[in-house]
């Protein structure tokens, strides 16, 4: 690198890169004072150093520092008073007198410090460039794509490149260079080659920002999204809410003959999405979140953060999905665990238990059936049950009744698990010819 082309580079890398000139004028400077120091080691010199750049010739200037002494023991530091008087006729005993250094040896430290010169640049450019997308972490991101490298998608976002990674690329997707495109910056490494952007367009946070983007009441925050859930390609759901009495949050998103949604559709190639409105009634909300499928029943197990729901034989594939997608993605949005039956799933299990339940003494159909509607579905409801919850259930005479039926119940449980037990071992070995 030329003395001559330093202005150049300064100017170019302060107005491409957006580095402040200071930064990269500094940087100049101390690379070349490095390899200025580096070169005199080499010959076995030691001396003290200043560099500036001229910013009216547009030259690095290198100058040496020595104290004026009477008589020069060490010419690398020192200089006698009669040397000093021709470059500073007011210069004194003791001080120290910058001198400038032949430019050819300037050039030749130039040249030797052009490498360092371009790393001082590059982490000067990568501290501009953190500094400006560490704030802008989560947003929606666009740029060309340059290149692919070992699966890794690079992209031309201005004044800097970020990576599309495999991990964050939409399954079936294909990228090819010169394409724009959007993705939401998810992540910032810091590298030995400056910041690295990750972007993702497989994250569920690319479809919140694409809906953002998309429908001004959400920017707005009119309407709010309360939940997504996503299988990158395939489908996502999403749960909104209005601030608004009078906005309808699913409209607002899916928009006038659903262009809003269409147009996401369209930027996430024919991923579907399902809309639901969310609720604080976490039933209600379940309901809304198995939608295409219509719910006829739910039990709510709190505890467990658990929901069986009940839906019509018609509604089993549709409330389970393909492959199950359609209750998982239901599952994962809003957070409960869900286990899908039929009516006549759940007819076959309520007779079982109350033929199970009418097994006992003095229990006959009517009180087997209190029972069941009770929450008393099993054999251990029933023996480990608190006695008067049992008489209140049952609508039984007396706690000794209850307590009767609790102990046929704990006999006939531990016949069961006696007979499981006897069920479960190995067959008897026997040797040939016993």
């Amino acid at each position: 690198m030329a003395v001559t082309e330093l202005s150049r580079v300064i100017d170019s890398v302060t107005k491409d890169k957006g580095v402040e000139r200071e930064a990269v004028i500094r940087a100049v400077e101390e690379a070349v004072l490095s390899a200025a120091h580096k070169l005199f080691r080499m010959e076995g010199k030691t001396k003290e150093l200043e560099v500036r750049y001229n910013e009216e010739t547009g030259e690095v200037e290198i100058f040496e520092f020595k104290t004026v002494v009477e008589k020069v023991n060490n010419p690398d530091v020192e200089i006698s008073m009669e040397e000093a008087v021709k470059l500073d006729p007011d210069v004194e005993l003791g001080d120290s007198i910058g001198i400038k250094i032949n430019p050819d040896f300037t050039r030749i430290a130039i040249q030797n410090a052009k490498q360092k010169i371009l790393q001082k640049l590059r982490e000067a450019e990568g501290k501009v460039i953190l500094e400006e997308f560490k704030t802008r972490k989560g947003e929606l991101i666009s740029g060309i794509i340059r290149r692919i490298e070992r699966k890794n998608v690079i992209v031309d976002i201005g004044r800097t490149e970020a990576i599309l990674p495999p991990e964050h690329q939409v399954p079936k997707e294909y990228y090819r260079p010169k394409e724009r495109i959007r993705a939401v910056l998810i992540d910032i490494k810091e590298t030995k080659r400056g910041p690295q952007l990750i972007l993702s367009r497989s994250h569920p946070d690319f479809v919140k920002r694409l809906f953002e983007a998309e429908v001004p009441e959400i920017s707005e925050g009119i309407v709010e999204i309360k939940a997504i859930a996503r299988d990158p390609g395939s489908r996502t759901k999403i749960a909104v809410a209005s601030n608004d009495p009078d906005v309808d949050p699913v409209g607002a998103c899916v928009g006038m003959q659903g262009s809003r949604v269409q147009n996401i559709i369209q930027e996430l190639k024919g991923e579907k999405i399902d809309i639901v409105p969310w609720s604080s009634d976490p039933a209600r909300f379940v309901c809304n979140a198995l939608s295409p499928a219509r719910v006829s029943k739910v039990i709510i197990d709190e505890n467990n953060r658990s929901m069986e729901v009940i839906v019509d034989d018609d509604q089993l594939s549709l409330a389970i999905g393909r492959r199950g997608q359609n209750v998982r993605l239901a599952s994962k949005l809003t957070d409960w665990k869900i286990d899908i039956k039929t009516e006549s799933q759940v007819k076959r299990e309520q007779q079982e238990v109350i033929s199970l339940l009418m097994t006992l003494p003095n229990i006959g159909e009517v009180t087997a059936n209190l029972l069941y509607n009770e929450g008393f579905h099993s054999l251990e409801d029933i023996a480990f049950a608190d006695p008067e919850a049992l008489v209140k259930a049952a609508g039984l005479k007396s706690i000794e009744d209850a307590k009767k039926i609790q102990t046929a119940a704990r006999i006939a449980l531990k016949d069961k698990l006696e007979k499981m037990s006897v069920s479960e071992q190995p067959p008897t070995q026997t040797s040939e010819g016993q």
